[in-house]
């Protein structure tokens, strides 16, 4: 059975100041360091295999965290880069209003459809599983790009996967007859005072 942990980044200013940020390469800020190092911790003498990341400081460096404590290759792969937000990226929800309007949402605004990132990630995470069969895989991506990917595997397309919080794990396993099912999902326990990691 292939066990995918999908891991958020770590906090950035922008997730602060609740700005788009899409391909934009924001990093972690000093919080989101910290809480990187201590999914790093948590993950520390567990058996994985490898990882993926997104190419994206924010996603790399919390990759890099992890990489220091378990000793585990990290492989960058542009299919897993957060969805492009076009003109939108650097603003606030009140700013895109001012700009555009409170239909901001059904303009186009050069941004990536979910079609065109759901061909992407897929053709990501099927060549992960096939090359990774059996085994247990951390990707580290993004937020909207992880609630696409949830919906997807899961096959619901309700509005429960939202709010996925910064460096949260989650873990998916595909079973035998190839479909997924999710053991663990938006965990934070790392990041809680009385946590022992």
């Amino acid at each position: 059975m292939t066990t995918i942990a999908f891991i958020r980044h770590g906090e950035t200013d922008w997730n602060i100041e609740k700005r788009a940020q899409g391909c934009k390469d924001i990093p972690l800020n000093g919080n989101g360091i910290k809480q990187a190092n201590r999914l790093a911790e948590r993950l520390r003498g567990q058996k994985w295999d490898v990882i993926y990341a997104s190419p994206l400081s924010r996603a790399f460096e919390t990759a890099k965290a992890i990489s220091r404590v378990t000793g585990l290759h990290i492989t960058s792969d542009e299919r897993l880069r957060e969805i492009s937000f076009g003109e939108t990226e650097g603003t606030t929800e009140t700013e895109r209003i001012e700009r555009w309007g409170e239909e901001w949402m059904n303009l186009e605004l050069g941004r990536e459809t979910d079609e065109e990132a759901d061909l992407r990630w897929k053709s990501a995470l099927q060549e992960i599983v096939q090359n990774h069969k059996d085994q247990k895989v951390l990707i580290v991506t993004h937020g909207a790009l992880l609630v696409r990917i949830y919906k997807e595997l899961l096959q619901d397309k309700t509005d429960r996967w939202y709010g996925l919080n910064n460096t949260s794990f989650s873990i998916f396993q595909l079973t035998a007859e190839n479909n997924w099912t999710c053991e663990l999902f938006n965990c934070q326990k790392h990041l809680e005072e009385t946590a022992t990691i």
